[in-house]
């Protein structure tokens, strides 16, 4: 039996903030941020707004699309590094919220490659018979830790959330391969040093704006298009398949040059790659969730189509994955 996305749902927060509005915030200009980035603008959470709250309107689209009740979600997998609070999960917020009374429910945290680990995690749920229906999400309120004043990363961040709800069927719909990859050896090239048990929250550590995003990037970019570039080989060959084979690839959408660069070395046209960057930034664990409901939105991926995720993000973590929808 193969593995069907049986509903996608995706949220994004209405207040738009563009480049425009950037300009009057930090030292930037539209010019600088659309060329070395490829965004135009990106969505920003209310005040009130905590990522469980995208989640779960989210969630609540992706069960309608499945036509199911609440209660048949057996479990919930929340991919975020912006959760509501330490404890508890976000996950358990969601269950809450959508009246998913029967689920187990729980985060991971493994940056913008969250979700594609959220989701090898739900196929071997499904495919050892632990759990029949799971739900994926990616979310997050990026803008509640970016540095507004820190203008190498306030322009590259929103916030939004997506999500899919896996079950077994007979159809020749299938996650046809999953690969993760980690390296913490450069654990502090992208992170927020303050706040957690390492260095925990002073009037110091507020002080030295510690409990914000920090990223050197020149040093990210070139391990992100490596990463990203092995990590949908790999996966392609796990599939058994080739890139010829794959309709559409869904790239995390961190910056335009890093995913040209990723498909110049999977020697694809751009035409093949699908783009949202323009809208929304990015938005960590939500960008490949987000883009693929649009992509099945657009009529650009169907029914019987093979698509290729591939994402890249702090800890370092990377991974891809082959689904045929």
């Amino acid at each position: 039996m193969g593995i069907e996305i049986i509903g996608i749902g995706s949220y994004l927060p209405e207040q738009v903030l563009t480049n425009v509005d950037l300009e009057k915030i930090v030292d930037t200009s539209d010019d600088w941020i659309t060329q070395r980035t490829g965004i135009k603008e990106r969505r920003i959470a209310d005040k009130n707004q905590a990522t469980s709250d995208l989640a779960i309107k989210a969630a609540k689209r992706a069960i309608k699309k499945a036509k199911i009740s609440p209660e048949e979600i057996d479990a919930i997998i929340v991919a975020t590094i912006t959760p509501d609070m330490f404890f508890p999960s976000t996950a358990c917020f969601v269950q809450k919220g959508i009246g998913a009374s029967n689920a187990t429910a729980f985060d991971i945290s493994a940056a913008c490659s969250g979700f594609i680990y959220a989701l090898g995690i739900a196929r071997d749920f499904i495919r050892n018979n632990s759990y029949k229906t799971v739900m994926v999400i990616g979310a997050e309120t990026l803008s509640k830790i970016t540095d507004w004043q820190d203008r190498s990363i306030c322009v590259l961040l929103g916030d939004g959330a997506g999500a899919v709800i896996l079950r077994n069927t007979n159809s020749n719909s299938d996650i046809m391969s999953v690969h993760l990859g980690a390296d913490g050896n450069y654990h502090d090239l992208l992170s927020i040093p303050g706040g957690g048990s390492r260095n925990p929250a002073t009037h110091k550590t507020v002080d030295d704006r510690l409990h914000y995003m920090k990223m050197e990037g020149n040093k990210v970019f070139k391990l992100a298009v490596k990463s990203m570039a092995d990590a949908a080989k790999k996966a392609i060959q796990m599939a058994g398949i080739t890139c010829e084979d794959v309709k559409l690839i869904i790239p995390h959408q961190a910056n335009i040059r890093i995913i040209e660069a990723v498909a110049k070395h999977l020697n694809v046209p751009m035409e093949k790659v699908f783009l949202n960057i323009q809208k929304y930034g990015n938005t960590s664990a939500a960008t490949t969730p987000i883009a693929l409901e649009e992509a099945i939105y657009e009529g650009k991926i169907k029914k019987g189509d093979i698509v290729l995720l591939v994402a890249f993000g702090g800890g370092l973590t990377w991974g891809a994955t082959v689904i045929k929808l």
